[in-house]
Protein backbone atom coordinates (compact mmCIF):
# COMPACT_ATOMS: atom_id res chain seq x y z
CA UNK A 1 0.00 0.00 0.00
CA UNK A 2 1.24 3.34 -0.65
CA UNK A 3 1.64 6.05 1.76
CA UNK A 4 -1.76 8.71 1.99
CA UNK A 5 -0.80 11.54 -0.59
CA UNK A 6 -2.12 15.06 -1.32
CA UNK A 7 -4.04 15.45 -5.12
CA UNK A 8 -0.99 16.61 -6.36
CA UNK A 9 1.29 14.18 -4.98
CA UNK A 10 -0.91 11.68 -6.39
CA UNK A 11 -0.99 13.96 -9.69
CA UNK A 12 2.51 13.41 -9.91
CA UNK A 13 2.30 9.47 -9.42
CA UNK A 14 3.22 7.39 -12.69
CA UNK A 15 0.53 5.60 -14.17
CA UNK A 16 0.41 2.18 -12.72
CA UNK A 17 1.84 2.85 -9.67
CA UNK A 18 0.03 2.05 -6.36
CA UNK A 19 -1.60 5.38 -4.60
CA UNK A 20 -3.21 6.15 -1.39
CA UNK A 21 -5.77 9.11 -1.43
CA UNK A 22 -8.24 10.35 1.11
CA UNK A 23 -11.41 12.01 -0.69
CA UNK A 24 -14.92 12.33 -0.19
CA UNK A 25 -17.55 10.80 -2.59
CA UNK A 26 -19.54 13.59 -4.32
CA UNK A 27 -21.61 10.84 -6.52
CA UNK A 28 -21.54 7.13 -7.77
CA UNK A 29 -22.84 5.16 -10.41
CA UNK A 30 -25.24 2.09 -9.77
CA UNK A 31 -23.48 -0.76 -7.66
CA UNK A 32 -23.28 -3.79 -10.12
CA UNK A 33 -21.56 -7.55 -9.21
CA UNK A 34 -19.50 -5.76 -6.09
CA UNK A 35 -18.10 -2.86 -8.42
CA UNK A 36 -18.60 0.81 -7.75
CA UNK A 37 -18.00 3.80 -9.44
CA UNK A 38 -17.55 7.14 -7.42
CA UNK A 39 -16.91 10.42 -8.18
CA UNK A 40 -14.74 12.01 -5.44
CA UNK A 41 -13.14 14.98 -4.44
CA UNK A 42 -10.98 16.89 -1.85
CA UNK A 43 -10.44 20.49 -1.66
CA UNK A 44 -7.21 20.23 -3.33
CA UNK A 45 -8.62 18.48 -6.59
CA UNK A 46 -11.05 15.31 -7.75
CA UNK A 47 -10.66 11.63 -8.29
CA UNK A 48 -12.65 8.98 -10.81
CA UNK A 49 -12.76 5.71 -8.79
CA UNK A 50 -13.48 3.25 -11.34
CA UNK A 51 -15.12 -0.27 -10.60
CA UNK A 52 -13.96 0.14 -6.72
CA UNK A 53 -14.85 -3.28 -4.83
CA UNK A 54 -18.03 -2.66 -3.04
CA UNK A 55 -21.00 -4.63 -1.86
CA UNK A 56 -24.26 -3.34 -1.82
CA UNK A 57 -23.87 -2.87 1.51
CA UNK A 58 -21.64 -0.50 1.50
CA UNK A 59 -22.80 0.67 -1.64
CA UNK A 60 -25.68 1.91 0.51
CA UNK A 61 -23.42 4.25 2.71
CA UNK A 62 -21.37 6.04 -0.17
CA UNK A 63 -23.89 9.46 0.13
CA UNK A 64 -22.68 12.53 -1.16
CA UNK A 65 -20.01 13.68 1.42
CA UNK A 66 -18.98 10.52 2.56
CA UNK A 67 -15.16 10.42 3.53
CA UNK A 68 -13.74 7.70 2.44
CA UNK A 69 -9.64 6.22 2.23
CA UNK A 70 -9.09 4.74 -1.36
CA UNK A 71 -6.19 2.26 -2.48
CA UNK A 72 -5.54 1.25 -5.69
CA UNK A 73 -3.61 1.96 -8.98
CA UNK A 74 -3.43 5.30 -10.70
CA UNK A 75 -4.38 4.53 -14.23
CA UNK A 76 -5.11 6.56 -17.47
CA UNK A 77 -7.18 6.02 -20.63
CA UNK A 78 -7.70 8.89 -23.32
CA UNK A 79 -6.90 11.04 -21.25
CA UNK A 80 -8.78 10.36 -18.22
CA UNK A 81 -6.93 9.72 -14.74
CA UNK A 82 -8.65 7.13 -12.47
CA UNK A 83 -8.16 5.22 -9.95
CA UNK A 84 -8.68 0.94 -10.59
CA UNK A 85 -8.56 -1.92 -8.78
CA UNK A 86 -9.02 -0.17 -5.48
CA UNK A 87 -10.33 -1.22 -1.90
CA UNK A 88 -12.34 1.79 0.65
CA UNK A 89 -12.69 2.75 3.97
CA UNK A 90 -15.24 5.01 5.51
CA UNK A 91 -13.96 7.62 7.58
CA UNK A 92 -15.61 10.20 9.94
CA UNK A 93 -16.65 14.18 8.33
CA UNK A 94 -18.15 14.93 5.40
CA UNK A 95 -17.55 17.34 2.22
CA UNK A 96 -19.41 18.13 -0.58
CA UNK A 97 -17.57 20.17 -3.39
CA UNK A 98 -18.59 23.62 -4.96
CA UNK A 99 -19.70 23.04 -8.17
CA UNK A 100 -16.49 25.03 -10.02
CA UNK A 101 -17.74 27.86 -12.76
CA UNK A 102 -15.73 27.12 -16.29
CA UNK A 103 -17.74 29.46 -18.19
CA UNK A 104 -15.94 30.90 -20.75
CA UNK A 105 -12.60 28.25 -20.09
CA UNK A 106 -13.91 25.57 -22.46
CA UNK A 107 -10.81 25.44 -24.41
CA UNK A 108 -7.97 26.44 -21.99
CA UNK A 109 -5.50 24.51 -22.33
CA UNK A 110 -4.81 23.83 -18.18
CA UNK A 111 -8.58 22.80 -18.38
CA UNK A 112 -7.58 18.96 -18.02
CA UNK A 113 -5.92 20.00 -14.78
CA UNK A 114 -9.92 19.97 -13.19
CA UNK A 115 -10.56 16.79 -14.79
CA UNK A 116 -13.10 15.32 -12.48
CA UNK A 117 -14.58 18.14 -10.21
CA UNK A 118 -17.98 19.24 -10.41
CA UNK A 119 -18.86 21.75 -12.83
CA UNK A 120 -20.87 24.43 -13.86
CA UNK A 121 -21.12 26.08 -17.55
CA UNK A 122 -23.46 28.59 -18.24
CA UNK A 123 -24.62 30.12 -21.42
CA UNK A 124 -24.00 27.35 -23.71
CA UNK A 125 -26.72 26.61 -26.75
CA UNK A 126 -27.63 23.09 -28.29
CA UNK A 127 -26.03 22.47 -31.75
CA UNK A 128 -26.91 19.89 -33.94
CA UNK A 129 -25.44 16.30 -32.58
CA UNK A 130 -25.13 14.86 -36.15
CA UNK A 131 -25.58 16.06 -39.53
CA UNK A 132 -29.26 15.11 -39.71
CA UNK A 133 -29.71 17.46 -36.73
CA UNK A 134 -30.76 15.97 -34.23
CA UNK A 135 -30.56 17.57 -30.58
CA UNK A 136 -28.98 14.14 -28.85
CA UNK A 137 -27.90 10.57 -29.59
CA UNK A 138 -28.89 7.83 -28.18
CA UNK A 139 -25.45 6.48 -27.76
CA UNK A 140 -22.25 7.81 -29.16
CA UNK A 141 -23.46 7.11 -32.49
CA UNK A 142 -27.13 7.07 -32.27
CA UNK A 143 -27.56 3.58 -32.06
CA UNK A 144 -29.83 3.16 -29.47
CA UNK A 145 -33.97 4.38 -28.57
CA UNK A 146 -35.62 5.16 -25.72
CA UNK A 147 -36.31 2.64 -23.21
CA UNK A 148 -32.93 1.54 -23.82
CA UNK A 149 -31.07 3.38 -20.62
CA UNK A 150 -28.71 4.68 -22.96
CA UNK A 151 -26.21 7.28 -22.63
CA UNK A 152 -27.32 10.62 -24.16
CA UNK A 153 -24.54 12.63 -26.18
CA UNK A 154 -25.48 16.16 -27.46
CA UNK A 155 -23.58 19.17 -28.34
CA UNK A 156 -22.54 22.65 -26.85
CA UNK A 157 -21.76 25.81 -28.31
CA UNK A 158 -20.06 28.81 -26.17
CA UNK A 159 -19.89 31.05 -28.98
CA UNK A 160 -15.89 29.64 -30.28
CA UNK A 161 -16.04 26.26 -30.02
CA UNK A 162 -18.71 22.90 -30.10
CA UNK A 163 -18.11 20.60 -27.53
CA UNK A 164 -19.84 16.99 -26.50
CA UNK A 165 -21.28 16.31 -23.40
CA UNK A 166 -22.64 13.51 -21.77
CA UNK A 167 -25.48 11.85 -20.09
CA UNK A 168 -23.85 8.56 -18.18
CA UNK A 169 -26.55 6.10 -17.93
CA UNK A 170 -24.95 4.57 -14.92
CA UNK A 171 -24.90 7.48 -13.26
CA UNK A 172 -28.07 9.19 -14.72
CA UNK A 173 -30.42 7.20 -16.06
CA UNK A 174 -34.13 7.51 -17.60
CA UNK A 175 -36.89 8.70 -15.53
CA UNK A 176 -34.42 11.62 -13.75
CA UNK A 177 -34.86 14.81 -14.58
CA UNK A 178 -31.30 15.70 -16.36
CA UNK A 179 -32.02 12.34 -18.79
CA UNK A 180 -35.49 13.82 -19.52
CA UNK A 181 -34.37 17.17 -19.84
CA UNK A 182 -32.09 16.24 -22.64
CA UNK A 183 -34.63 14.07 -24.25
CA UNK A 184 -36.60 17.22 -24.82
CA UNK A 185 -33.58 19.69 -26.04
CA UNK A 186 -34.03 21.36 -29.24
CA UNK A 187 -31.18 22.89 -30.94
CA UNK A 188 -30.64 26.85 -30.25
CA UNK A 189 -31.91 26.18 -27.13
CA UNK A 190 -29.93 28.05 -24.40
CA UNK A 191 -28.85 26.04 -21.56
CA UNK A 192 -27.13 26.03 -18.08
CA UNK A 193 -25.37 22.39 -17.24
CA UNK A 194 -23.44 21.19 -14.26
CA UNK A 195 -21.74 17.50 -13.77
CA UNK A 196 -18.11 16.44 -13.58
CA UNK A 197 -15.18 17.22 -15.78
CA UNK A 198 -14.55 13.60 -17.05
CA UNK A 199 -12.49 13.61 -20.19
CA UNK A 200 -12.15 11.35 -22.89
CA UNK A 201 -10.32 12.68 -26.13
CA UNK A 202 -11.08 16.00 -24.42
CA UNK A 203 -13.22 17.38 -22.04
CA UNK A 204 -16.55 15.34 -21.96
CA UNK A 205 -18.34 15.83 -18.66
CA UNK A 206 -20.64 13.77 -17.11
CA UNK A 207 -23.84 15.90 -16.76
CA UNK A 208 -25.99 15.83 -13.92
CA UNK A 209 -28.40 18.93 -14.58
CA UNK A 210 -29.58 20.95 -17.36
CA UNK A 211 -31.16 23.96 -17.03
CA UNK A 212 -33.13 25.24 -20.31
CA UNK A 213 -33.78 29.07 -19.99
Amino acid sequence: EADCMTYEEYAAADVDTPVCIETYVQAHQSWWDNKITVYAQSKDGAYFLYNMECSEEQAALLTEGTHIRVNGFKAEWEGEVEIMDATFEILDGTYVAPALDITGTLAAKNLIDSQNQKIAVRDLEVVAADDKGASFLYNWDGSGQAGDNCDLYFKVSDGTGTYTFTVESYLCGEGTDVYNTVTGLKVGDKIDVEGFLYWYNGMQPHVTSVTVK
